[in-house]
């Protein structure tokens, strides 16, 4: 296995890029700024130039990555076009080239209430609106997938247990950065984690369960 990570450099994606490494899964983190990202992913990540937006850069920069996890993301700003760019059009492009390219398992990083259209997260240019076009697109691609959708995301971690539920069945709550990069890394290695939506928090007074049992128990 070779893990491909888009949007590495991000709060969630930094994460991920070190979970994967903790388990000596070999790491193609797609950056924008070489240099930038040299100062926050570990020096075992081996860092690729590229653009979600730039179709031509990802077919290059995915060598001879087999699994790809995403965790791209619009930041704030007063562009009403980047929520669509960033979360659908590229999210979109790497679905395509994950495609072509014969990816094995394509893991989304997307988010609760997606499917709530009057969601307040929607006044920040429809971003949850663009989040499940991208869902949808993966669904119909013919890729093995799953789409993890977190909460609110803390950059803290805590000792607070997981929950994990099917697509539209949780609508509050917060999850650690961290355990959401757990749940994507091992989202590649669990049968049950395939071509499945989850929703995930933490809570504590949740009982822990194995990853195995978490997917397991998703419709």
């Amino acid at each position: 296995m070779k893990a491909f990570v888009a949007g590495a450099t991000g709060e969630t994606g930094r994460r991920i890029v070190q979970e994967l490494i903790a388990r000596n899964i070999p790491v193609r983190a797609l950056v924008r700024d070489i240099e930038k990202a040299k100062g926050i992913l570990s020096p075992e990540a081996e860092l690729v130039v590229g653009d979600v937006l730039q179709p031509e850069s990802i077919t290059a920069a995915l060598g001879d990555s087999t699994v790809l996890l995403v965790a791209t993301g619009a930041k704030p700003s007063f562009d009403p076009t980047g929520p669509y760019k960033v979360d659908f059009e590229g999210t979109k492009n790497l679905v395509d080239a994950a495609k072509a390219k014969g990816i094995e398992h394509f893991v989304l990083v997307s988010s609760l209430c997606t499917s709530q259209f009057f969601h307040p997260l929607n006044l920040f240019w429809l971003i949850l609106v663009w989040k499940k076009q991208a869902e949808e697109y993966i669904q119909k691609s013919g890729l093995t997938y799953t789409i993890v959708r977190p909460g609110g995301l803390k950059n803290e971690d805590n000792l607070d247990a997981i929950v994990m539920q099917s697509a539209d069945t949780l609508f509050d709550g917060s999850i650690p950065r961290q355990k959401v990069a757990q749940v994507a890394v091992e989202a590649l290695f669990e049968a049950d984690a395939r071509n499945k939506i989850v929703e995930i928090v933490a809570k504590p007074e949740a009982a822990s369960k194995s990853f195995g049992e978490l997917f397991a128990n998703v419709a």
